[in-house]
């Protein structure tokens, strides 16, 4: 083992690493009492956390390590617009839907999770019950599945830095999460991410600066990234019918189709979603929607981050590997030595080779050593992609361990940690919620105290995350199983999602039996055809979802109308709900459509001003005055916009001043 590894990190380095550990458990430690004193508070907070807080967390528990690495490695290929490619997920353009509608419409029933939040819509019989359990399993699978990319995506990255592979890497990063995220349940959520958060600005303000002052122009960068990546358009802010890619990502390279069909899965995503945590945590309709613009704005400072790296990755690349055809005579020199190695188990191998050369035979290190050349050797081979071309899932990393000046480095190090740690805790704590609030003290401890709820999300956070970790072993790479996430499994329980907020004839045998059905046939293709095209995963499982949802529904009889009605008066949601709002007084039917087409013509103006915040500030770094200039404009005009249609019309606390809502009462059947 080639221990000159730690030199990349200093003494300064290991005592910021050392700091961030100590405070993370101290957090944990001191939030334990507070969390522990009701499921309500170890779920969601119990309502005492303020909106602010929820804000900010949720631009920490978004700005995960695996997402950071897989959209800097879209911009070093394609530059600002990867962005557009990240319409699939990464630019969370659903975040306007939570904004504008959907969170407040799941705070209004006064639940503590989505999954109860069904028995709230559906009611407590069998119908209700078996959508309450449908989606605590979808959820608790979509978590198993979040957590295996994040737990490859720190391998890959901490493998970098530390003389170990990318599975030893991952298994101390989990070591090293679960415990506190254990103890402290939604505040250690919150109040570690507030801490965290002020590490990753400190990080996004340094490469910002230093990406900025080290582009002379954008000619120049142009043609760096160009003589690196073969792409003649990597400067341009303006989506291209056709852009450059590398192999192994050449199904990206028609961008407008692409990001159109990503934006159309991200509208059907985003008209179902809303129940997170930090709306059921909020203490009215105003906070939702101030926590979520907060979101957004602090989402901005992601972009600038990730550019900068893409900026120093093609410098750095530039100079180590001015010879891009070298690569690719190593990648084919290791496949021959090993043959039978698979793309799942390059990383490792690699890793093995670079940090352990006298495990493998000599004629193998002494060829890569000729073909890359023995300075830096380590650092060329950590870039060399399966496919044989500059890993660009490496950069990140890369840059932080060559570009970044110790001291700082640590800094940067921490943050991309912090942000890991943030994403883990948030869907940690939702997927744990669900599973003890909807399913152990549902079905299995009706009567269980509040101790024993609490023990009980321990042991599920424990088991979560060892499932997680042994999915984790099966992936390809974290664009892999990223992709399938959103586009192929997120597909399977999109359409009872969706239905269930905007249709009142939908019912829980629809949901439950129309989850069932999407989820099996997502599974399925994973196993039967795990190369296939993204856009053709999503349109076949949310199809066959689709059919078994509405085939359910009609074959079982409709929710109670009594209950609906209940449900309609508390929510007023829209969508094909008329007969309910026919109920209403006129001057109640004024204001509900007033709130609604607000709400809906603010809608186009929410998402063109995120997608300009994110764009302006990367135009910003590499120096392309002209097309900054028209994003600007193009943000100003849809800020204006969202202000003076949604923004201005907020009421003070709630829409409707009905009654306090109390959480729903549950009992096993």
């Amino acid at each position: 083992m080639d221990t000159g590894m730690f030199e990349y990190l200093g003494v300064l380095d290991y005592a910021f690493m050392l700091f961030y550990v100590v405070v993370l458990i101290c957090i944990g430690l001191y939030l334990r009492r507070q969390a522990s004193k009701s499921l309500d508070n170890y779920v969601c907070g119990g309502g005492n956390i303020p909106w602010w807080a929820m804000g900010i967390s949720g631009m920490a528990s978004f700005l995960d390590m695996a997402g950071t690495a897989i959209i800097v490695s879209f911009l070093f290929m394609m530059g600002p617009l990867g962005l557009f490619i990240e319409f699939r997920g990464g630019a969370v353009l659903i975040l306007p839907f939570m904004m504008l509608w959907t969170g407040k419409w799941h705070r209004r029933s006064g639940c503590l999770t989505g999954a109860q939040w069904n028995i709230f819509r559906f009611g407590d019989g069998w119908g209700g019950r078996a959508s309450q359990l449908m989606a605590v399993i979808a959820t608790v699978l979509t978590t198993i599945g979040m957590l295996a990319y994040l737990i490859v995506g720190a391998g890959i990255f901490l493998s970098t830095f530390l003389p170990f592979t990318p599975t030893q890497c991952s298994i101390a990063l989990l070591l090293i999460a679960t415990p506190y995220t254990m103890m402290s349940g939604f505040y250690g959520v919150i109040y570690t991410d507030l801490f965290q958060s002020f590490i990753i600005i400190a990080a996004v303000i340094y490469v910002t600066v230093t990406s900025f002052l080290g582009v002379d122009s954008a000619a120049e960068i142009g043609n760096i990234a160009m003589s690196v990546t073969g792409n003649p358009d990597w400067i341009s802010g303006i989506p291209k019918w056709e852009v450059h890619v590398p192999k192994g990502y050449e199904v990206y390279k028609h961008l407008i189709i692409f990001s159109g069909f990503y934006l159309l899965r991200t509208i059907a995503a985003g008209v179902g979603t809303g129940a997170d945590p930090r709306y059921f945590g909020a203490k009215n309709d105003r906070e939702c929607g101030k926590l979520s613009m907060l979101w957004i704005g602090m989402m901005s400072f992601r972009w600038p981050l990730m550019i900068g790296i893409a900026v120093l990755g093609l410098y750095l690349v530039n100079d180590l590997i001015p010879e891009q055809s070298n690569v690719q005579k190593a990648a084919d020199m290791i496949q021959q030595y090993y043959p039978e190695t698979e793309k799942p188990e390059w990383g490792n191998l690699v890793s093995s080779i670079s940090y352990s050369p006298e495990e493998h035979d000599v004629g193998l290190v002494s060829g890569l050593k000729s073909v890359l050349g023995a300075d830096q050797w380590v650092d060329k081979m950590n870039l060399v992609s399966y496919e044989g071309t500059v890993n660009p899932e490496k950069v990140l990393s890369q840059v932080l361990k060559m570009r970044i000046a110790k001291g700082m480095r640590g800094i940067l190090v921490i943050a991309l940690i912090a942000a890991a740690l943030s994403t883990f805790g948030s869907w940690i704590n939702l997927g744990t919620s669900q599973f003890v609030n909807d399913f152990y003290k549902v079905w299995i401890r009706p009567k269980a105290k509040t101790k024993e709820l609490i023990f009980a999300s321990w042991a599920t956070v424990a088991s979560i995350v060892a499932l997680s970790y042994w999915f984790s072993t099966s992936l390809d790479s974290i664009n892999d199983i990223w992709g399938w996430m959103m586009m192929g499994f997120g597909a399977g329980f999109l359409v009872p999602t969706l239905l269930r907020l905007y249709w009142w004839r939908f019912n829980g045998e629809g949901f439950a039996i129309g989850t069932l059905v999407g989820l099996i046939a997502a599974i399925v293709q994973r196993a039967v055809n795990p190369g296939m095209v993204e856009w053709q995963q999503f349109i076949l499982v949310m199809v066959i979802g689709f059919i078994g949802s509405v085939v359910a529904a009609y074959i079982f009889k409709p929710t109670d109308e009594a209950f609906l009605k209940e449900m309609y008066m508390k929510t007023r949601p829209f969508g094909v709900w008329g007969h309910f709002k026919k109920t209403l007084s006129e001057e109640e039917q004024k204001k509900v459509s007033r709130e609604h087409r607000n709400d809906l013509l603010a809608l186009p103006f929410a998402m063109t001003w995120q997608v300009c915040i994110f764009l302006v500030p990367m135009l910003f770094v590499i120096h392309n005055w002209k097309d900054l200039t028209g994003a600007f404009i193009l943000g100003l005009i849809a800020f204006a916009g969202l202000y003076f249609i949604w923004f201005r019309n907020l009421p003070a606390t709630n829409f409707y001043e009905d009654e306090p809502v109390e959480p729903v009462q549950e009992g096993a059947e």
